[in-house]
């Protein structure tokens, strides 16, 4: 065992802060270790770089919000068949549209006026109406403010996707949760500041790109978890085949590693990536103790996991499409999400919908709005409204934005007879909590939904970013990072704060 002094004679000896993380304690245990002495300055300065760059981002007025949870239904969420009620579509239903100007479709979409797949009734004191296949959404419909005049720039999924999750239609750029990272570090030294929750399923377009940290330091990517699986964090913990490791060949390894990392470094003192590796170590040893009780959802009350629709059993779920899975595993990630942020984690993002073809399981409805539609949104809508009810609660609502978002609408017009085109023109967000106005609506669209009411006047998803950069107590202008000789940031050169959404 060593003595005390031999501790402080490392602390206070002229080796690197890689020699020292890589020959105290050994494994992931003495990743922690360092970690943890450092925070406690006793590892005394750390290399140059090796600090955090988002501790010298603080928040540039009064924060309204600490953090924020998004609900991305990829593959293009219908807004009229869910939240936005046209009455014209009803009246003029099969009759041959007519849009009073060429129209670029996607696919063969222009085909007769298709009303709401579902009948709408009006809810809470907002008497906003609701589809009734996101009826689950009543209780909470007053904490909501509805934006049904953003616009897109693409018809296509991919860059549609990026667009709405970085700001950009191509790759290269960092995921907004990466920002809020970046721009206000994390509440939690144990957890991720940045969390994703992907469909169960598989990715949505783009994959991990759509939470890569691209020109940011990499400690700022999302975090993947699949609430749910046997593993829902990959690579936490050793697999079962590692058994011929050994102490010996641990340490040998390590030695390795050492000498890897010290000749990497010496060619490349601007490159932060080494660092940002060495954190996510130190990470993944903090959150071995931290994340299996972050996920464990069985000590949560039988009336809350009833609430979110999650299922006690140990069922198979059909191949086929399944309003009863859908509600299970979109709940089970919203509790997590739950969980997560009252843990301190600053953003977690939720995806329902893949892109792995037929049978469908996402929102692209080119051929059926209520069958491909019907489970995913009852099952959105039933993990959504617990989520809110659940956050209410707990005092929790008041300072976590939700935000709802999908990467474009879908035409008043009918495809094949029981489907919709996309329509980048007009689509629906929604928010609610963390200083929004509930029980609004900023922004409407024409009588058909296909456009903005005022085409002048729409908004945009930089709208949407710097509204939520606002309220967490960000300037969006400001909140920047020097690439490639550009001053980047997630609004690029666009957005405006929305001031009828904020109280």
């Amino acid at each position: 065992m060593k003595s005390p002094f031999h501790r402080r004679r490392i602390l206070e000896g002229p080796g690197s802060r890689r020699e020292f993380l890589w020959r105290s304690g050994g494994g992931l245990g003495g990743l922690a270790l360092a970690s943890l002495l450092r925070q406690e300055g006793l590892l005394g300065s750390a290399d140059p770089g090796a600090g955090d760059p988002a501790l010298a981002h603080r928040p540039h007025h009064a924060p309204r919000a600490r953090r924020v949870i998004q609900l991305f239904m990829a593959g293009a969420a219908s807004h009229l068949d869910l939240f936005d009620f046209k009455e014209e579509l009803v009246k003029r239903d099969g009759q041959k549209s007519d849009f009073g100007e060429s129209v670029e479709a996607f696919q063969d979409g222009l085909g007769p006026w298709l009303k709401p797949v579902w009948e709408f009734q009006r809810y809470g004191q907002c008497g906003h109406p609701l589809s009734e296949v996101v009826a689950d959404l009543a209780p909470v419909v007053d904490d909501i403010a509805f934006v049904h005049n953003l616009v897109g720039k693409t018809g296509i999924h991919s860059q549609a996707t990026y667009l709405q999750s970085t700001g950009f239609q191509l790759p290269g750029f960092p995921g907004m949760g990466c920002w809020v990272s970046y721009g206000l570090g994390s509440e939690n030294e144990n957890l991720p500041a940045f969390v994703v929750l992907p469909d169960h399923r598989g990715f949505a377009s783009n994959g991990p790109k759509n939470w890569d940290s691209a020109f940011l330091p990499g400690q700022h990517a999302g975090t993947m978890i699949f609430p749910g699986r046997e593993t829902p964090i990959a690579d936490l913990f050793p697999g079962s085949g590692g058994e011929f490791v050994t102490p010996t060949s641990e340490a040998a390894a390590h030695e390795l590693l050492e000498r890897l990392n010290e000749a990497h470094a010496a060619s490349r003192s601007g490159d932060s990536r080494l660092e940002a590796r060495i954190r996510s170590y130190e990470l993944a040893a903090r959150m071995q103790m931290a994340a299996p009780e972050a996920l464990d959802l069985s000590r949560e009350p039988d009336y809350l996991l009833d609430l979110y629709g999650i299922d006690r059993s140990t069922k198979v779920w059909p191949k086929e499409i399944n309003a009863a899975e859908e509600m299970d595993c979109f709940g089970r990630k919203c509790m997590v999400a739950r969980r997560l942020v009252e843990r301190g984690v600053r953003f977690v993002q939720i995806w329902s919908g893949n892109d792995n073809g037929f049978p469908r399981r996402n929102w692209d409805s080119h051929e059926d709005i209520r069958r491909d539609h019907g489970p995913l949104a009852r099952g959105f809508a039933r993990g959504a409204s617990a989520l809110i009810q659940d956050l209410k609660q707990r005092g929790l609502l008041d300072d976590t934005i939700i935000l709802w978002t999908t990467e474009f609408g879908r035409m008043p017009s009918s495809q094949g007879g029981k489907g919709r085109d996309h329509n980048p023109y007009c689509f629906t967000n929604w928010l609610a909590g963390g200083g929004i106005r509930g029980g609004v609506v900023c922004g409407e669209s024409d009588p058909w939904g296909y456009k903005p009411l005022d085409r002048n006047h729409p908004t945009t998803v930089y709208d949407i970013h710097a509204t939520m950069l606002h309220l967490l107590g960000i300037d969006h202008t400001q909140l920047t990072f020097r690439h490639n000789g550009v001053d980047r940031r997630l609004t690029d050169v666009h957005g405006e704060v929305i001031q009828g959404l904020v109280t």
